[in-house]
């Protein structure tokens, strides 16, 4: 080959590659779009642990996008107040929610099985339904009709029974307690007599300390003690056979998820996902020294009796079965759900409980 003709391809070579060059910026910038968001969480900022789930799912989206997909968090009450997530993220308000499913039973019942029922999964169990059984896809279906999209986005494990003004020795003692407690648990408390009330979390302290509401449930003892629930009613009751496992939510709108690249839909997934993570592992690091303060400081600890518990559990069963005969989407999910409980706690009995049980002998021993 001699030089003119060497040099003549090297310039062609030369421009098609400029070419790609110019054609390449635009097609990045088509793939990974500058997109922003903003997420209403329905916890205020001073519970850093349920409300930092929102944080570290916009943190890890924009690492994993650099930069070009952001999520701002809001607080409840910067946007709208915390019990209005769903409607905003419906109505394309705001794009994106951090917020418990069953909250919004009022709605509709099936959206409890979303965050908790009394007497369903524990956590590990809820990840598995969700993640590996028909639970985000069943979930999902329903969740479409309002017009939004759902991933789970944490969990507080199993939480505590609430902080009452009384002892609850006997079921009778539940009669006439307005207590604040969310979800269906209100309707199976109501057939023990109590008065469920519901209120967002922030507004729990003055309900209590005015007299409001004789009880209420929160969460756990870390959460409950930033809140100051020990301070106006000292008894302390568990477990919470109503959350054995919460999970919160991220709710996006359905059409804003639908146009996001498939790649950002994979990140905001992959965020969500260690969000639900994180707050459990956050939980059960901050919850055994909380719990040894809240004593220290007077709260009094106090199960709920085998008897109270069975009262419980039989009601619960009946405010499944009135639910299911008029509400299919109720019936359909819980069934799935109900099955999958079966055979995990079949499972559970034999590894987990066993285990546990015998490591807590140990504690209560000294020899851990």
């Amino acid at each position: 080959m001699d030089r003119r003709s060497f040099f003549k391809k090297a310039a062609v070579t030369g421009a098609g590659a400029a070419t790609a060059t110019t054609l390449a910026a635009p097609a990045i910038a088509q793939q990974n779009p500058k997109v922003t968001w903003r997420l209403t969480s329905s916890f205020p900022k001073s519970l850093d642990t349920i409300y930092g789930g929102a944080e570290d799912i916009a943190r890890h989206v924009s690492e994993a996008t650099d930069g070009n997909f952001t999520i701002q968090p809001f607080a409840a009450g910067e946007i709208v107040p915390g019990l209005q997530a769903l409607d905003a993220v419906s109505a394309g308000t705001v794009e994106m929610a951090h917020t418990c499913s069953y909250y919004f039973v009022g709605k509709d019942p099936t959206f409890a099985i979303g965050s908790a029922i009394p007497f369903g999964l524990n956590a590990r169990l809820s990840n598995a339904w969700f993640y590996q059984g028909n639970g985000n896809k069943l979930l999902n279906e329903f969740y479409a009709t309002h017009n939004v999209y759902s991933i789970p986005s944490g969990n507080t494990g199993a939480q505590m029974g609430g902080w009452f003004r009384k002892e609850i020795n006997t079921v009778d003692d539940f009669k006439g307690v307005k207590m604040r407690i969310a979800g269906i648990a209100g309707r199976v408390m109501e057939k023990l007599g109590a008065v469920p009330q519901q209120i967002a979390g922030g507004d729990i302290y003055p309900a209590l300390e005015k007299g409001t509401i004789d009880a209420a449930e929160w969460i756990g003892p870390y959460d409950d003690q930033k809140l100051g629930f020990h301070k106006v009613a000292k008894y302390y009751y568990y477990p919470a056979f109503w959350e054995g496992g919460l999970i919160i939510h991220s709710f996006m709108n359905l059409d804003k998820w639908n146009e996001l690249p498939k790649t950002y839909q994979a990140a905001l997934t992959d965020a969500c996902a260690f969000a639900n993570t994180n707050m459990m592992a956050k939980y059960d690091m901050k919850n055994p020294a909380a719990i040894k303060q809240l004593v220290a400081e007077g709260a009094i600890l106090r199960p709920f009796s085998q008897e109270i518990l069975e009262a419980c559990f039989n009601a619960a069963q009946e405010v499944y079965a009135e639910i299911s005969g008029s509400n299919e989407w109720f019936k359909k999910i819980y069934e799935d759900q109900v099955a999958f409980k079966r055979e995990g706690y079949l499972w559970m009995q034999l590894s987990e409980y066993t285990y546990d049980t015998f490591m807590m002998i140990q504690q209560r021993n000294g020899k851990l």
